[in-house]
């Protein structure tokens, strides 16, 4: 007798199935003993849709939640049975450097750091699995045993111990598995930053608005600076619906009220006009913002008075804070409205001490009079849309080819995206850290940074270190896993940087293992 296709009906899926169709939103995905997803019901959410307001829980609140969340929460906690092992003969000028280059789990590393290095750290700038579908590792500790955990969230464990996760067998809505992975990290990661610190974090359109709640979360929806859209891929992906050419980074503070950056030069400023002291712009003196007016700032609301028979050069004119004959009073103009009285941007006692050097009285085009101020800088504050052609997946290649001869790593972000990064964030003597170092792009940002300008930034990275195929260029040129890509890099970039430069700065690195 042939085998018969016919199974047993089950009555429970059927019913499932039913509902699905009258409330599909009650539907949720979860993983039985042996590691299979099955559709069940979500009986709250089901009440829900069958009561009537009134019978609604009073305890709502708006929140991220998935399986597994409170594991993850619990090992951040967890304490750190792992320790760093010193290894001077991968290093770099051991005995001079302050530079930390760490192989091994980042979970590992950010509890390790949390002794000497908590509230210590300026910038951190990650770039985390996107979660796209591929396999991604790391390797937490839970209190369950490895078998049971396996079998619950379909994991199988690398040659290090790290968890494997294939999210390729698993739907788009099922993502815990990264979820848990940021999520204690960026917990301990928090927890290194200095009060007046950021973090920027690059992803793409997989996860940002989890990783976004997830921050929210953390760090504080307050603390939120801005999220940045980068041109990755100009010549865009040509897949799918749409062709993609934008990744994102967030950008969050530690405490925004303490927050501090810098701004990253102009190199486009041109100037309309020059004094003694170089070229200048010119900008109006008083506040256009509404919010401030001369009822709830009577102090920045005053007269000028400028003196028109006191010309100092083209359409500019000497100005006083006291009248004399023949001069013109000059007060904040009202908005474009009429519903508020602007308030000068300096108080009386700045003011008399720039008269005539910083402000000075202007002649418009159409006859009347203004007081501006000279604008000397060629800076300006970094843009949230980046366009540069210097930040695209194919220069970062670019420039791991040129140090290497050859391609031997996937997807690198470009050089001058970190450096951006970086140059607005960290002072003179700052410390940035990367957990998700790769190549190490940002040990090389902060070499090129301190050549420019010679300060003494440093680095942290750290990197799993995650075998190479042995079908890849990689592979072939000599290089058995990623971190052993990234200490190459930096001990290449080091010595082009120098080259080029001169400078004598930190090229160095000391290495470490977690054991």
């Amino acid at each position: 007798m042939g085998k018969s296709n016919m199974r047993p009906f089950n009555y429970t899926r059927n019913n499932v199935e039913k509902i699905a169709k009258l409330f599909p939103d009650v539907i949720v995905e979860k993983r039985d003993g042996n590691g299979e997803l099955k559709k069940i019901i979500d009986f709250d959410l089901l009440r829900q849709e069958l009561s009537d307001e009134s019978s609604c829980t009073e305890n709502e609140r708006y929140n991220l939640t998935w399986p597994g969340k409170k594991t993850a929460a619990a090992a951040v906690n967890a304490p750190a049975y792992k320790t760093l092992y010193a290894v001077k003969k991968g290093s770099a000028d051991w005995d001079n450097t302050q530079n930390i280059y760490i192989e091994g789990d980042s979970i590992d590393a950010l509890k390790i750091l949390q002794e000497n290095y908590f509230n210590k750290i300026k910038c951190i700038y990650i770039d985390p699995p996107y979660n796209t579908g591929k396999t991604f590792i790391y390797n937490d500790k839970f209190k369950s045993s490895k078998n049971k955990y396996s079998r619950q969230l379909s994991m199988r464990y690398d040659y290090a111990g790290g968890i494997s996760f294939d999210n390729s067998e698993l739907s788009g809505k099922i993502n815990d598995c990264w979820l848990s992975m940021m999520y204690s990290r960026l917990r301990l990661a928090r927890n290194l930053l200095r009060d007046d610190g950021v973090i920027f974090i690059s992803i793409d359109d997989n996860e940002i608005h989890n990783l976004r709640k997830i921050c929210d979360e953390i760090f504080g929806a307050g603390n939120f600076l801005g999220c940045f859209v980068i041109n990755m891929t100009p010549n865009a992906r040509d897949y799918g619906h749409i062709g993609k050419m934008h990744e994102y980074a967030l950008f969050y503070a530690k405490k925004i009220s303490e927050t501090i950056t810098f701004m990253l030069p102009d190199s486009e400023k041109k100037f309309k006009y020059s004094d003694e002291f170089g070229g200048l712009n010119i900008h109006p003196l008083y506040n256009s913002n509404v919010a401030f007016n001369s009822v709830n700032r009577p102090n920045l609301y005053y007269p000028f008075y400028l003196l028109p028979d006191s010309k100092i050069a083209g359409d500019f004119y000497e100005i006083s804070l006291k009248k004399s004959k023949g001069s013109i009073e000059i007060y904040p103009p009202i908005s474009i409205k009429g519903d508020a009285q602007f308030v000068w941007r300096w108080c009386k006692e700045k003011s008399e001490i720039n008269l005539n050097k910083e402000i000075i009285g202007y002649k418009t085009a159409g006859g009347g009079y203004r007081i501006v101020q000279k604008m000397r800088t060629a800076k300006k504050l970094i843009r949230s849309l980046i366009l540069d052609k210097d930040i695209t997946s194919r220069k970062g290649t670019a420039e791991i080819e040129e140090l290497f001869g050859k391609k031997i790593f996937s997807f690198p972000k470009p050089l001058k995206l970190i450096y951006n990064f970086c140059k607005i964030s960290l002072g003179p003597s700052d410390i940035v850290l990367d957990f998700f170092a790769g190549s190490a792009t940002t040990a090389h940002a902060v070499m090129k940074l301190n050549a420019e300008d010679g300060k003494n930034r440093k680095y942290i990275i750290v990197q799993l270190p995650e075998k190479l195929p042995e079908d890849s260029e990689a592979y072939k040129a000599g290089y058995k896993n990623i971190c052993e890509i990234g200490r190459e890099r930096i001990r290449r970039a080091a010595k082009k940087i120098q080259a080029e430069t001169g400078a004598g700065i930190d090229y160095g690195f000391r290495l470490f293992k977690i054991i």
